[in-house]
């Protein structure tokens, strides 16, 4: 039986996220999930490719608002109101993609560029703004995603995870692939062929595998760079320059998902073939 082991959500995208037991989806992803988001003066998005010392920046969730933690340095901390954004939209980049978010106030943008050495400004995206999907991997013409790289929910199979460990010579935790929903119960890879399927009678759809970048060589708790684990990536999961792990999935409604939700499998897909080095 295939089951829900973990959840996580990145209400900061590029920071520290957290470990939940029950997430609420909405028509973007997961509550809270990659709602914020830093930039630099021209409004285009900061993550830890440029500023692997983002890593170090830990979010929580509260009643009041986020709060951010330095890992190194608990006194570096600050609560950001949901409140604390001027109602004024601004035009920022991710990507290719254009979208309309509200910034910070000063204070809050003063904090982030003093601890990241960078001029930079906190933003939030509000619910009127609507940040479409790429259309060649939508599943309705209404599919829209948060300040993510693309999509709304990304899937990774405990399996799968655990499989690479077995190659590495030093195993890695799995907040290096930012994973929203882990699962449990299923073959290594498994995920690869989830073109559509059930977790707590919600629908999702597994769109694209996700190809993986620079972060996930970055360690989340010291912000050191390394060669892993793309180089070990590289040699079974790669194709046309690119390495993939994980399923980028979309949500078809609303709805709560929890830990130990079983997921049902409606329709499987070719699993991609990859390159063996």
């Amino acid at each position: 039986m295939i089951k829900v082991s973990q959840l996580f959500i990145y209400p900061v995208k590029s920071l520290g996220g957290i470990s939940i037991n029950t997430a609420q989806l909405t028509d973007r992803g997961f509550q809270y999930d990659r709602r914020w988001m830093l930039v630099d003066e021209q409004n285009q998005f900061m993550t830890q490719r440029q500023f692997p010392e983002m890593a170090l920046l830990q979010t929580g969730i509260s009643e009041e608002g986020i709060s951010i933690s330095h890992k190194k340095n608990s006194s570096k901390e600050i609560l950001i109101p949901f409140s604390g954004f001027i109602n004024q939209n601004i035009t920022v980049k991710i990507w290719n993609d254009y979208c309309d978010a509200l910034p910070a106030e000063k204070f809050i943008n003063e904090w982030f560029s003093d601890m990241l050495q960078f001029s930079c400004r906190l933003v939030y995206m509000p619910d009127d703004s609507l940040r479409k999907v790429n259309g060649r991997y939508a599943v309705q013409d209404n599919d829209v995603t948060s300040f993510s790289d693309g999509y709304p929910i990304m899937l990774i199979g405990q399996s799968s995870f655990d499989d690479l460990n077995t190659r590495l010579e030093i195993p890695l935790p799995i907040n290096r692939f930012r994973p929203n929903i882990v699962i449990t119960g299923s073959a290594a890879f498994e995920e690869d062929e989830m073109e559509e399927f059930l977790i707590g009678g919600i629908q999702f759809f597994g769109v694209k595998l996700c190809e993986r970048c620079a972060i996930t060589t970055i360690n989340q708790d010291t912000s050191e760079k390394s060669k892993e684990p793309l180089k070990t990536l590289s040699s079974y999961r790669m194709q046309n320059n690119n390495v993939y792990f994980g399923q980028n999935v979309i949500g078809k409604k609303t709805g709560i998902v929890r830990i130990g939700d079983e997921l049902t499998i409606l329709k499987r897909k070719t699993s991609m073939q990859f390159e063996v080095l």
